[in-house]
């Protein structure tokens, strides 16, 4: 159950959901691709409503009884080009690895010419060189895009803004610097935030909170 949520993704902006497992991160996501109907409010994308559930590759574009053409292989290949899988397109889908496989979904949507992205948790069950490897590649994309994360040092990393939920309410939403603090981040986890500064973005390491007066942050 969501409560009064709402957000919005600017022109080629990365937005991570996070939230602790239940806050709603996931059925927010699915109201946004409009899988689940909002009882109040409305999904829209660039001022037009969206009335349907999105569909991802070329399939919408050609009619029931119309064969792929020559153009839509040719932005099927463009699609592969840019997340850098062009030398995979004639391997069967099964035989691909983890971070293959999360490359290929991304060039499928692509394919649609889409300029919007919404990942359910790409990085998962992939080892850290992928995770970082397709989460480098969303943000080079210049997309917008809407990616739910778990792992909260990815989404400092990679995410322009932040939407934090717990139990089906926004808890915080701003930049990393604002929401990825231990005072806004302890209260919705349960659990202890070391935050570190480092160069190129924030990094945070975690504690039971029984044994936070023994962390010096």
């Amino acid at each position: 159950m969501l409560d009064g949520v709402g957000l919005n993704a600017g022109p080629g902006e990365v937005v991570g959901l996070i939230g602790p497992n239940g806050s709603g991160k996931t059925t927010l996501l699915r109201v946004l691709y409009a899988a689940l109907r909002p009882r109040a409010g409305f999904v829209s994308i660039d001022d037009d409503p969206v009335a349907e559930m999105v569909l991802l590759g070329r399939s919408p574009h050609p009619s029931a009884f119309q064969r792929y053409t020559a153009a839509d292989h040719r932005t099927a290949a463009t699609g592969l080009r840019r997340v850098g899988v062009r030398q995979l397109a004639d391997r069967a889908f099964g035989t691909l690895s983890g971070g293959e496989k999360q490359r290929v979904l991304v060039a499928r949507a692509l394919a649609q010419e889409s300029d919007h992205l919404l990942l359910d948790e790409p990085a998962n069950h992939l080892d850290i060189r992928y995770q970082h490897e397709i989460l480098g590649l969303v943000r080079a994309l210049a997309v917008t895009t809407v990616v739910v994360l778990h792992d909260l040092n990815l989404a400092a990393r990679y995410c322009d803004h932040l939407v934090l939920l717990g139990r089906g309410a926004i808890a915080r939403a701003g930049s990393t610097d604002q929401v990825l603090t231990p005072e806004v981040l302890e209260p919705v986890y349960g659990i202890g935030v070391r935050r570190l500064i480092q160069p190129d973005c924030v990094q945070l390491v975690f504690h039971p909170l029984e044994s936070r007066e023994e962390v010096v942050r």
